[in-house]
């Protein structure tokens, strides 16, 4: 489904953006799921110096609308996100954040993510997550 390119061509649409900001990098691509991390610092702190949920919810953002971007033609339509939720079930205050996203609809107009989110170093879940990508013409 997703279209296997180079990370380097799918990490170049970060420039000038909120996932250039806090240092989003999409790491691994599959058929169906695609793997990113983005680091917990003062750039994705929270004032009691956690994790901010606003930060997860870029990240899941982030990664759905990447990997939508790689099962469409982006000459001809691009994906926008319309919806989108975060259960934060865990903190953490430092280190890397992995968020592994894995289509679970991929229709004509719409697609789903379901992405969780896991402390790099200790795989504990810190953050689950939907996105609801719609497909539209580009302009």
């Amino acid at each position: 489904m997703l279209k296997q390119v180079d990370l380097d061509y799918i990490n170049s649409f970060s420039k000038d953006t909120l996932m250039e900001v806090l240092d989003i990098k999409c790491v691994e691509l599959g058929k169906d799921y695609i793997v990113a991390t983005m680091p917990v610092n003062s750039k994705t702190h929270q004032p009691m110096k956690l994790l901010h949920g606003g930060a997860s919810a870029a990240l899941i953002e982030s990664i759905g609308s990447m990997g939508s971007t790689l099962m469409l033609d982006i000459e001809k339509e691009v994906p926008v996100g319309i919806e989108i939720n975060a259960n934060h079930v865990g903190g953490m205050s430092s280190g890397l954040v992995k968020a592994v996203g894995k289509v679970v609809h991929a229709g004509k107009r719409t697609h789903v993510w379901q992405v969780d989110l896991t402390d790099n170093e200790t795989g504990v879940l810190v953050c689950t997550g939907r996105l609801t990508v719609m497909v539209v013409p580009r302009k």
